[in-house]
């Protein structure tokens, strides 16, 4: 099966736990604690992403982004990167699988993000302001 946005938000709206809803030609998935992550198709891929921190937070950008490179192998199925939304630089986490994944891939996609997103902001909560 190959994946739209309404059968995604389908599919993840089955979670008691998410509130999922269409937003700027993404869906925006909520977890239970709050956090976000937004879920687009791109191409031959489903990507899945939420923004960590604003890295004018970040107290030690060179320490910490070696600190990453030296654990981002400890997040199963999740990548840290630098983004830029309206000319501010943030840090995200993001994992990306095939545009025709089952339906359980999807689903353990977005709840391996929210899982790493807690993960890394324990783990680097030193480098921030």
């Amino acid at each position: 099966m190959t994946w739209d946005l309404p059968k995604l938000e389908e599919l993840l709206s089955k979670r008691d736990d998410w509130a999922v809803h269409t937003e700027d030609g993404c869906l925006c998935i909520t977890n239970e604690d709050g956090l976000d992550a937004y879920l687009a198709i791109s191409g031959q891929q489903i990507v899945v992403e939420s923004i960590l921190f604003d890295k004018s937070k970040v107290k030690d950008v060179a320490g910490l982004n070696e600190e990453i490179l030296k654990t981002h192998q400890v997040f199963p199925l999740t990548t840290v990167a630098i983004t830029t939304i309206e000319d501010q630089e943030y840090y995200m986490a993001f994992g990306a699988l095939s545009s025709q994944s089952k339906d359980d891939s999807v689903v353990i996609e977005v709840e391996t993000l929210f899982e790493n997103v807690a993960g890394f902001l324990d783990a680097y909560e030193d480098y921030l302001n």
